[in-house]
């Protein structure tokens, strides 16, 4: 495999990227929280399509592949031949105007980093990571007072959210379709491979969360499938608050989260048998501290008096709220900074209520 890896790759000019200081991100848009992304792109700045996926923090390799990878650089080399009459089809894969050129335009980063690393010296604290763009992104539209979107909340979103497992090591071939989702919805089927999304051409399962990233809510996407020697079209229909199915919790930017909406918390959901161990209900709020921040903004919790240890069981007066996801969107959307929050809690059996502002 590593043969046919190198044989599509030195087709391509290749440029590789170490840090985000200066980056064009009118062109360079992808999910900030992935260790590794690729772009397939025309010397105009066309893009072809994009490579890289993550869903986990403890298995940051199971949705991408050396296959996958391959076969998405021969399907963007097959793109390129076909350019440019294929532009019209293309031009969905570039992102909207973004109100920031490059990542030292935002308020949380200007000033704090130069175009350049410093080599010299310090370089990785003169670095700008990846996930520092969208830490910046949320920072600044939680200070312009209003509620986080759902699409800054839950980004690129994996097809998962929709009962669509795609395979690693294809382009975008249906791997399992899941009972009563919307991928069922729409007829797709396994082995189905998907040719196009919104009219756009789809390299990998990146491509797909593009598209996906990008919709409104609710919504109807057309996609063209090939099932054997087939192609068909279908119809995937995106209900209203779909993307809420979502972890967002194992994304870097997710510490961010942490800080603003929980103090610097960092919790999990109980399994059944905890529940039944501490007498609570299996739909209601039952989140473990595993975690308490101990410096600067993160220790806000912990001077509120949190031990690592406790039991959330109401926050903000929600018993509804049952993972640390749920916790992050409820704050986000609708309690604005400084607001203050109760928070219930079980310590060694005993229930007590504890207050922090929100950040």
């Amino acid at each position: 495999m590593e043969k046919e890896l190198a044989r599509w790759m030195n087709q391509f000019v290749r440029v590789r990227l170490i840090q985000c200081n200066s980056v064009d991100l009118n062109l360079f848009h992808f999910d900030y929280d992935l260790t590794f992304a690729a772009f397939f792109l025309n010397a105009d700045k066309t893009l072809y399509g994009r490579y890289g996926t993550r869903s986990s923090h403890d298995e940051a390799e199971k949705d991408v592949s050396i296959e996958g990878f391959a076969k998405a650089m021969e399907k963007a080399l097959a793109l390129h031949r076909a350019y440019p009459g294929n532009r019209t089809a293309l031009e969905g894969k570039k992102a909207p105007y973004s109100e920031f050129a490059i990542p030292q335009d935002y308020p949380h980063l200007e000033g704090r980093f130069q175009p350049w690393l410093d080599f010299e010296g310090k370089v990785a604290a003169s670095c700008i990571h990846c996930h520092m763009v969208r830490d910046a992104d949320r920072r600044y539209r939680r200070h312009q007072g209003s509620p986080l979107s759902d699409k800054a909340i839950y980004p690129w979103p994996m097809p998962q959210v929709l009962g669509l497992h795609l395979d690693p090591k294809e382009i975008a071939t249906v791997g399992r379709v899941e009972e009563g989702s919307a991928a069922e919805a729409a007829g797709l089927r396994v082995d189905d491979q998907i040719l196009t999304m919104a009219g756009q051409p789809i390299v990998s399962i990146a491509d797909v969360q593009w598209v996906l990233h990008q919709a409104q809510e609710p919504c109807s996407i057309a996609m063209t499938l090939q099932r054997g020697p087939d192609v068909l079209s279908r119809s995937l229909l995106l209900a209203r608050g779909w993307r809420r199915d979502s972890d967002i919790s194992w994304r870097t930017t997710s510490w961010d989260l942490r800080r603003m909406a929980a103090g610097g918390l960092k919790m999990r959901h109980l399994r059944t048998d905890e529940r039944r161990e501490h007498g609570l209900k299996e739909r209601q709020t039952a989140l473990l501290v595993e975690h308490v921040g101990q410096y600067n903004d993160h220790a806000v919790a912990k001077k509120a008096g949190f031990l690592k240890g406790d039991i959330v069981i109401s926050f903000d007066g929600r018993e509804d709220l049952l993972t640390e996801t749920d916790v992050f969107a409820y704050v986000m959307r609708e309690r604005p900074k400084d607001s203050i929050v109760a928070v219930r809690i079980l310590r060694k059996g005993q229930e007590q209520t504890l207050r922090f502002k929100l950040q």
